[in-house]
């Protein structure tokens, strides 16, 4: 089987894959709770999957996936409180700030190597999906090649039904049926709990963010969802080519680091505003003062 993987390809594979298809996959996700079903990685893991099929589908190569994502801090911080609790939470995860300037970084890299499209597929769902769609925005004017971002569930057409539904959920029948699909060692649903012990609510019981529908899970129907997103990211890279190809620039320039910081300081900073994952809860939304998600909750001003 053809390798697209970045970091598996040799020198002169990758300058063979670029030559025939100048498209980046850029994979991204964290690890988070996902129920006892799932293995702590889902986000990642099933955005890289998804990327290596649309890669080996369509061209292209994929980028090594960014495990560091948000989580913590604004809205995040009250939701685990309620799915996770206090419990040992095995995050990845990272602020806001830190997370979308990495990103900048690695599309800058992108553009630098000469490719035509990147799009980022993130598999971690909540405020950070509208904030990269604000981000791709903001940067492209700056770049040649042409930004796509997006969280998978986008691209998860059909939905679970076959209609157009249940899209993306958390740790629930559509995730565990993602990865049970991509990645089959990393899902074991034997260990869903009972139905009897998933109707308490009581926070020794939470299952570790497990979704309601998790029990509803079927590796064949995450086979579907998979053949739809692939084929869904093939249509959206196509039209990034064609975009370029049609204003494509007499000399590419690359940009330097200095002149991303300028970027990131005139252009993506000011812009915070906009972010959602950058804006502080209500004070009846924050956890307890004796929560583990207490203390990264609160966004200071002029952060980043």
């Amino acid at each position: 089987m053809r390798e697209v993987q970045w970091e598996r390809m040799f020198p002169d594979e990758l300058e063979t894959a670029m030559a025939a298809c100048p498209v980046v996959w850029a994979p991204q996700g964290l690890c988070e709770p996902h129920g006892p079903q799932n293995t702590l990685g889902l986000d990642a893991l099933k955005a890289q999957a998804i990327c290596v099929a649309a890669a080996r589908e369509h061209g292209g190569i994929v980028a090594p996936v960014d495990y560091w994502h948000v989580h913590e801090t604004g809205v995040f911080a009250p939701w685990a409180r309620n799915a996770i609790g206090e419990m040992r939470t095995w995050m990845t995860a990272v602020p806001a700030w830190i997370h979308f300037k990495n990103v900048c970084y690695q599309w800058r890299a992108f553009d630098a190597l000469g490719f035509h499209a990147a799009i980022n597929v993130t598999g971690h769902y909540g405020a950070n999906w509208t904030d990269l769609k604000t981000l791709t925005g903001l940067l492209q004017p700056h770049l040649s090649m042409r930004l796509y971002g997006l969280p998978d569930w986008e691209a998860n057409i059909n939905g679970f039904d076959g209609q157009g539904n249940n899209k993306g959920d958390h740790a629930g029948k559509v995730e565990t049926s993602l990865l049970w699909a991509l990645r089959p060692e990393c899902v074991d649903v034997s260990r869903i709990p009972p139905a009897e012990v998933q109707k308490s609510l009581r926070e020794e019981h939470r299952h570790f963010a497990m979704g309601a529908d998790a029990p509803l899970a079927d590796r064949r129907v995450g086979e579907r969802m998979v053949r739809d997103e692939v084929a869904y990211l093939g249509r959206r890279a196509k039209e990034l080519l064609a975009a370029y190809d049609k204003d494509a620039p007499k000399e590419h320039k690359p940009v330097s680091f200095v002149e991303l910081e300028r970027i990131w300081q005139e252009v993506i900073k000011p812009n915070f505003v906009n972010f959602r994952c950058m804006q502080n809860v209500e004070p009846q939304q924050l956890p307890p003062a004796d929560s583990r998600w207490s203390f990264n909750c609160h966004i200071p001003d002029g952060i980043g």
